[in-house]
């Protein structure tokens, strides 16, 4: 049956690129929308995601925001959960070799991940999504199979690959398992039978291996789809834990809307392009209202409408000193605290701060309040938890906990 959709608003929204793309060909395996119109069966759609850590942020969704929007255009959405080449983790954009994780880690890992994409994902609708493990045909593979998919590359090819490329010039190692993986990611198209996998700009590589991979297997190539990298709270570098400039899927709502109440200016669009699906021709033209907006609207996606509207009257009324209603403000408690205790010590264990001499440089910045009182004493101390229970304790403008007992 032929596709009735010819609106491919949703394909473009957030696209760095498509490739291949020949606009003007009616050929489908060169234009995707060719391909998109005349189909007669659901394209499979590949995402794959190796669970290296336990946390999804902002960032990470991206890709699966757009797997989502070919679910609700009709297509099969292939989650791969990489667990096999999580054990070597993907080499791309970095500057040393990964440390390989166990399989009880990486297990652990997807567990998280597949719970962390319930909100963006269609899991329940038969037929709209298959969660496959890559080790179902990764760790069957023999030494002949492995031969002839290495055959198919040539050092020179790897090399071009840009972190193997830096690395290399910079004489920094690269083992010889690293060249491995964008040939087994590669591999899970042929696997899996992929008419499209979606990835950030810097995946465009290993996607174009897996081209190369099923035209060697006499399949139809893929697609690729690029989306770019999302810049983090910064406004300067890309999201990722490791910088501290992430929003996490699993943060609580307060927290989630505090951080992306106060995302920089020139960011606001591509924030509203690529995690919303709002039109971008009707955004309110003051950027402050349109911080209100993002943030509203996203915490209701993960969280839902109610969460969103209480974490926006809760961010509001702590920043002007007034709040009454410290519910939806996060828990820490203080039984995990030895008293007598000093301030310091408390915001470093309730991860307010990252260690006790941040905590005391914090208090010097004036960066620290206490139910709204800042606080200017670095050696603060309180003798029982019961002076703390139900104050709320803030460190700049989007870290809180209410504490209890």
């Amino acid at each position: 049956m032929e596709r009735a959709v010819k609106n491919f608003t949703w394909l473009r929204r957030g696209v760095s690129e498509i490739f291949p793309e020949q606009v003007d060909s009616d050929d489908p395996l060169e234009n995707l929308e060719k391909r998109l119109t005349i189909t007669h069966r659901p394209l499979r759609v590949k995402l794959g995601i190796d669970p290296t850590s336990p946390d999804i942020h902002l960032g990470h969704s991206i890709p699966y925001r757009k797997l989502r929007a070919f679910q609700d255009a009709g297509h099969t959405a292939v989650l791969i959960i990489g667990d096999f080449t999580a054990r070597i983790g993907d080499p791309t954009g970095k500057s040393e070799v990964r440390r390989q994780l166990s399989e009880e880690i990486v297990a652990q890992n997807a567990k998280t991940y597949l719970n962390q994409l319930r909100p963006i994902l269609d899991f329940d609708t038969p037929g709209r999504l298959e969660v496959r493990y890559n080790s179902e045909w990764l760790s069957k593979l023999d030494l002949a199979k492995i031969l002839e998919l290495l055959s198919t590359m040539t050092v020179g090819q790897m090399l071009a690959k840009e972190g193997f490329a830096e690395r290399y010039a910079q004489e920094n190692p690269i083992y010889l398992h690293e060249f491995l993986y964008p040939i087994m990611q590669g591999y899970d198209s042929v696997a899996v039978e992929a008419d499209v996998e979606l990835g950030g700009t810097d995946q465009k590589f290993n996607i174009a291996v897996g081209r190369d991979l099923q035209r060697h297997f006499g399949f139809p190539p893929q697609f690729g789809v690029l989306m770019p990298i999302l810049i983090g709270t910064d406004g300067t570098q890309k999201m990722s834990k490791s910088l501290g400039n992430y929003i996490g899927l699993s943060e609580d709502p307060l927290t989630m809307y505090s951080k992306l109440e106060k995302i920089p200016d020139h960011l606001l669009e591509q924030y509203f392009e690529l995690l919303t699906d709002l039109p971008l021709d009707r955004l309110p033209e003051n950027p402050r209202d349109r911080q209100k907006l993002l943030a509203l609207n996203i915490v209701a996606q993960y969280h839902g409408q109610e969460a969103a509207v209480k974490a926006q009257q809760t961010a509001m009324s702590l920043i002007q000193g007034a709040s009454t209603d410290t519910s939806s403000v996060p828990e820490f408690s203080l039984s995990q605290v030895e008293f007598p205790a000093k301030l310091f010590y408390i915001l470093s264990a309730s991860k307010l701060c990252k260690s006790s001499s941040d905590a005391r440089r914090q208090i010097q910045g004036g960066a620290v309040r206490l139910n709204s009182d800042r606080i200017t004493q670095i050696d603060l101390a309180f003798e029982k938890p019961e002076q703390l229970y139900e104050k709320v304790l803030q460190v700049g403008k989007n870290k809180f906990v209410r504490l209890v007992p």
